[in-house]
């Protein structure tokens, strides 16, 4: 990829061979797979509610991993919005926006996010998510992540977080979501901020967990914005 200023458009190409998602149309891949974990928060379940399935680039991942490496070396977290279009009841994640952001060791905060509504908003886009990297911390959704995510998800339930973590010898990145319902209404009813600790749901359940239908979609082109 091409590091891009505000007025300008990075496009990721993961192959040549790959064809380019217009608006309204997809086209097959024959390399889809599930995006599946192991260890904590990381066995797939079924879903409490049935959701559509979401398809994604592996490729896009790696490309916001290199974007973030000048942050991740100097332990700052980067942040960035995924935006998918609905194609015969399936969401293809297409663009990543990496806004203006500040960032800390364990925290990312967006900036301008009007920038990012403008370009979702002209290609008719859904946010169905968000990326983030812990660049000395583990895989897992810290309570401010929860928040954050809690956000997505109460606008597009199918709406999920990747966590890349670099330095996590277990996995490298996770993808998850809240539970719904249980970590939906713990994150519904908290009006605490910062880090802290949250009650476990009432039907027993963890407060989020691994996605179960979103899938590796070898075959997706797609373009980054790097607006920062």
């Amino acid at each position: 990829s091409i590091r891009a200023d505000a007025s300008m458009v990075t496009l990721s190409f993961p192959s040549p061979s790959l064809s380019f998602v217009e608006s309204g149309t997809c086209s097959k891949s024959t390399h889809v797979s599930r995006v599946l974990f192991s260890g904590p928060h990381g066995e797939s379940s079924e879903p409490s509610k049935i959701l559509r399935d979401v398809h994604i680039s592996e490729r896009l991942m790696e490309d916001f991993t290199e974007l973030a490496r000048e942050n991740t070396d100097k332990d700052l977290e980067t942040c960035g919005t995924l935006a998918a279009f609905l194609e015969r009841g399936v969401f293809y994640v297409t663009t990543l926006i990496i806004p203006k952001q500040e960032s800390t060791a364990n925290s990312c905060q967006a900036m301008n996010e009007v920038d990012v509504f403008s370009i979702q908003n002209e290609r008719e886009l859904y946010p169905v998510g968000w990326i983030h990297t812990h660049p000395s911390q583990g895989c897992f959704m810290s309570s401010v992540d929860l928040h954050t995510h809690y956000s997505y998800q109460v606008m597009v339930p199918e709406a999920f977080a990747i966590v890349v973590a670099p330095t996590d010898s277990s996995r490298s990145y996770g993808i998850f979501k809240l539970t719904d319902p249980g970590g939906m209404e713990v994150l519904r009813g908290c009006s605490e901020t910062g880090f802290h600790p949250h009650k476990e749901p009432e039907d027993g359940k963890p407060v989020y967990e691994q996605c179960s239908n979103v899938y590796k979609n070898s075959n997706l082109r797609f373009e980054i914005f790097d607006l920062r």
